[in-house]
């Protein structure tokens, strides 16, 4: 007979340099989560302070902007700037052009970057690779390299000094084809297929089918595009010079010259910088939630 172990309780012996580990940990964690904040907290703070000058500085006097430059907080609030800026300069033309560029480059910029990404992505034809290349490679060409060929182009087609040589240069984007051309392809062909089983053509399938499933890579090309021709300067500078097609960007820069007054104008030259900041700020929060890279739900089970 097999001897009968009577059920007793077992006591196991415990390191005491095990049972402090459990306890070492959350300390080292919670430890290592307050430096990484604290980190942040400080580049954040970094990043904010010189908007935050801005913004009190184009409230005083440049007298006080001058010797107090760092100051957050005006000594005497003054809204001179501002009044020198709307009542005694060309500002609000400078505001209507850029608006009138911003938005018709942002819609253009959409449409065509739109059909582009998708005839690179989905459309079988001769040399789109070599297409595609091209474009990756004109992401890599500086923008300034290219500001006397655009100066020539512009000036021997007619379209110098007009809306038209401000607009439609800027209306087809590498980057944004770029972008659209990998979102087009994270999308499903199985739902493009069924449309086309359905009699639908390349067009409507772009249309109603696919580019509704864009809206995050859509919503990207606005705000990039909307911030981009904002605060655009190297090409208006080459593609304008009448003072009524001025825009911000060139306006602004021309207040270094000292046009309104005398003295630093650090008070005019920053409330200016500080409302040209104004439209891409409201637009990036209004779109930001919806910046995600998200097809789920595509295509039914």
């Amino acid at each position: 007979m097999s001897e009968v172990i009577p059920a007793q309780a077992t006591v196991r012996q415990v390191d005491p340099a095990r049972s402090s580990t459990p306890r070492r940990r959350p300390r080292r964690l919670a430890a290592g989560q307050t430096l990484l904040y604290a980190m942040l907290i400080s580049l954040a703070i970094v990043y904010i302070f010189p908007f935050l000058v801005q913004v009190a500085t184009s409230f005083k006097t440049d007298a006080e902007a001058a010797s107090s430059a760092l100051s957050l907080v005006p000594q005497t609030t003054t809204f001179a700037a501002y009044e020198a800026l709307f009542g005694r300069s060309d500002y609000p033309i400078w505001f209507m052009n850029s608006a009138i560029v911003t938005v018709c480059v942002t819609l253009g910029r959409v449409f065509f970057v739109s059909l582009a990404g998708y005839a690179l992505a989905r459309l079988d034809f001769r040399g789109r690779g070599v297409i595609f290349a091209f474009v990756v490679g004109v992401m890599a060409v500086p923008a300034v390299v290219l500001l006397i060929p655009k100066f020539l182009v512009l000036n021997q087609i007619g379209m110098y000094d007009s809306y038209a040589g401000m607009i439609l240069p800027l209306l087809v984007d590498a980057a944004g084809v770029f972008i659209m051309k990998n979102f087009f392809e994270s999308i499903p062909v199985s739902v493009e297929e069924q449309a086309r089983i359905d009699g639908a053509g390349t067009f409507r399938v772009f249309w109603s089918i696919v580019l509704p499933m864009a809206r995050p890579a859509l919503i990207t090309i606005i705000i990039l595009s909307f911030q981009g021709s904002w605060n655009e300067l190297s090409h208006f500078i080459v593609s304008t010079q009448s003072p009524e097609l001025t825009t911000l960007t060139k306006g602004v820069a021309s207040l270094a010259s000292g046009q309104l007054s005398q003295g630093t104008q650090y008070p005019l030259k920053l409330a200016a910088a500080a409302i040209m900041t104004i439209p891409v700020a409201v637009l990036f929060f209004i779109f930001q939630k919806r910046i995600m890279n998200n097809t789920e739900g595509a295509v039914k089970g």
